[in-house]
This record gives C-alpha cells, structure tokens and sequence, in this order.
C-alpha cells in the first residue's frame, strides 16, 4: 500500500503529534508499505519520498512557535500534488492549513483519506490565555471540522477526544487507537520507599497549558517539602521563568529533556508521577509513568482525557487546586505499602491498552480497511 503521511509539525522530539507520526511511519516502513511524508522540517529536504513546503510565518511570533515545538506548514500545490498523486491513502496527523489542503486535493482525486485528532482547540487557545473563551474555541473545532467533514475515517487517540468530537457533529467512522507506549517503558518490578529524598517526576513541556505552577505550589504546601526532589522533565519556552520560580524549593528542582532511555530510568526510580495539565487529548508522558509502574497524581480537568487512567481516587486532584494535590501527595508518601501495590497494577493496565506495537497494528488496520470500504464505494 502506499501512504502518504502529513505532518505540520514533523521534526520536533519534544512535540508528542511529532513523535507519534514518526513511530507510525517507521511502523509502516517495516511492514513493506511505501511512505511519503509531506512536511515542512528542512533538513529532510531531497530525502527520498520526503516532500518539503516552507513555513509559515508568523512574524514576531516566530520564536515562540518555535520554542513551543511547532512549525506548522504552509501548503505548496505543487509540492502537495506530488506527494500525493499514485497513493492509496492519505493520513493528515493535524486539521491546519496543510492538512486541509492535502484533504481537499485527495478528496478531489478520489483517494481516501484519515486524519487524527491530537490536538484540542483549547491546546491552541492556553497560548493567548484565552482557554475559556468558548467562542474561540468553537471557531477553532470549526475549522478544524473543514478537515475533518472530507475524510473517510478519523483516528481519536482517546475516547475523550472521540466524545468531544461527536457531541459537536454527530457520529463518526471513528477508531480510538492510543499512540502507544515503547516497550521500553516497563516496570522493573522494583519496590521503592520515600526514605530520604522522595522523587516526583512530571515530564510535559514547559508551556502554560501544562500547569507547572500548580504542582510547585504543591511541593510547597506539602509536609514533605523538605525532601521532595522535583524532577520536570522536557523543554519549552517557560523554562527559564519557571527556574526562577523554584528558586526558593529546599531540594532544588531539575529541569531538563532527556532520552528515552533515561526517562524511563527516571520513571522507574520515581516515587509518584504528576500530570497536573488542564488540556490533555491523551497525555503520553503520562502513559509512559504509568508503564514503568510510577504511581500517578492526575489533574480531574473536563478538558484531559488524563483522568480516566486513574484506578483510584487518590491518584485525581481537583484541577488547578494546589491544596487538594499537596494533600494528595502527602497520603501517598504517608503511604507506601499502597503505593508499591498500587505500582504493579498501574503497569499491569497499561501493558493491556497502550503497548506501541500493537497500537501500531490497529493503525495499519484502520488504513487498509479504510482503503478498502473507499474503493468499494
């Protein structure tokens, strides 16, 4: 089969829809399709079956796109047109300009189409603070349903994101595949004790969606403060300020972006993980604790699919409360022997729905079928 891959903001490490759209074409490569990508990151130009547009500009707001992991793409008709013509099926990973575009041109010529939903309005909106402007919000799923509306099937990385979706224009041919966790994310099975310097991970990019503040305020509050070592790991434009912020912490918090290899040893020797982002259409970096057994703490938000991982209530804090995830923190610490157990069987759910390759298989699945049913039509 081949496949042509749209990716906005293709070459990013520390972007998950990036990350995501790179496991999959690797996936699909090693099953003998042919793959096209069609992206704006530069350095793949003259690669073979890697067609190039530029970037979009965005003037003064350049740098902080950049810094925030996006290069969102400016569509080229030419350029389109070749990455497209001859294929079985277009996947577009984002619904911007490039993603449309591409939609629009296949949908023309007859060749189904897929796109995934990663990406919520509000991820969007956070940026100019103005996440609670409902308005702007329902102008963004608007737009991006111009995308949407022109594909055979549409690919939600959590059911959340299907309900969202659904509640605003009906039923789908929809699948709900997670993007899946490396097999390297697992448990080693390992006990671990808050004896000495108690260790809490949160790996997020350091942007405002993600809610940093809310868990710094937490170590502050907590009884414990003295000895929690605050591991945030990831990049962003926020790091700096965040820096400053922590300045006063007893233990020094880290930030810094790591390896796969060494994020999961992190994960394995932490104590408890953090997932205090409001906006959340899957939260990976969540998964991916929860896989090496790291005991999560994960924000109740309406606008997070991250909560439904929670096997119990005192792995939820109300959103944006400091107190109540200071006071959630403080129970876990206080108690271990639930923590170890509760380690186990966080790795055990997540071995059941969001190992890599076989999400990575629905994947391939979802195109072949949605090649299949589009010809029969």
């Amino acid at each position: 089969m081949k496949i042509t891959v749209v990716c906005d903001v293709y070459g990013h490490d520390s972007n998950g829809v990036s990350v995501a759209a790179t496991n999959l074409i690797n996936y699909l490569k090693e099953k003998g399709h042919e793959v096209r990508l069609l992206c704006a990151d530069e350095k793949l130009k003259g690669q073979e079956n890697c067609f190039i547009v530029p970037k979009r500009n965005f003037y003064c707001f350049n740098g902080y796109v950049a810094k925030n992991g996006v290069s969102l793409a400016k569509p080229v008709k030419k350029t389109l047109e070749k990455a497209i013509d001859g294929v079985d099926i277009v996947h577009i990973m984002l619904p911007f300009k490039l993603g449309r575009a591409a939609a629009r041109y296949a949908h023309k010529k007859g060749i189904a189409v897929s796109a995934g939903f990663h990406f919520l309005a509000e991820n969007f909106s956070v940026h100019i603070k103005m996440d609670h402007l409902y308005p702007l919000n329902y102008m963004c799923y608007s737009l991006y349903h111009k995308t949407y509306k022109l594909c055979d099937c549409i690919h939600f990385v959590s059911q959340f994101c299907r309900d969202l979706y659904e509640r605003r224009y009906g039923k789908t041919n929809g699948y709900v595949i997670s993007n899946g966790v490396s097999e390297s994310f697992k448990s080693n099975g390992n006990e671990v004790y808050p004896d000495g310097i108690i260790n809490i991970l949160y790996t997020g990019r350091y942007s405002r969606e993600k809610s940093h503040e809310v868990l710094f305020k937490a170590v502050r509050r907590s009884k414990y403060a003295d000895k929690i070592q605050l591991i945030c790991a990831g990049e962003g434009p926020l790091k700096e300020k965040f820096i400053k912020e922590t300045a006063d912490f007893k233990i020094p918090p880290i930030f810094n972006f790591y390896s796969r290899e060494e994020i999961v040893e992190i994960n394995r020797n932490a104590y408890l993980s953090v997932h205090a982002a409001e906006i959340e259409a899957e939260g990976i970096g969540c998964l991916e604790a929860i896989s090496c057994g790291t005991v999560p703490i994960i924000s109740n938000s309406k606008k997070s699919a991250t909560k439904y991982y929670a096997l119990l209530d005192e792995s939820l804090f109300k959103c944006n409360d400091s107190k109540d995830l200071a006071k959630k923190i403080d129970w876990w610490i206080e108690h271990p022997k639930e923590r170890n157990e509760y380690s186990k069987r966080y790795a055990e759910s997540a071995l059941v729905s969001f190992d890599r390759e076989a999400c990575m298989k629905k994947m391939e699945e979802m195109l072949i079928k949605t090649v299949e049913e589009h010809n029969k039509k």
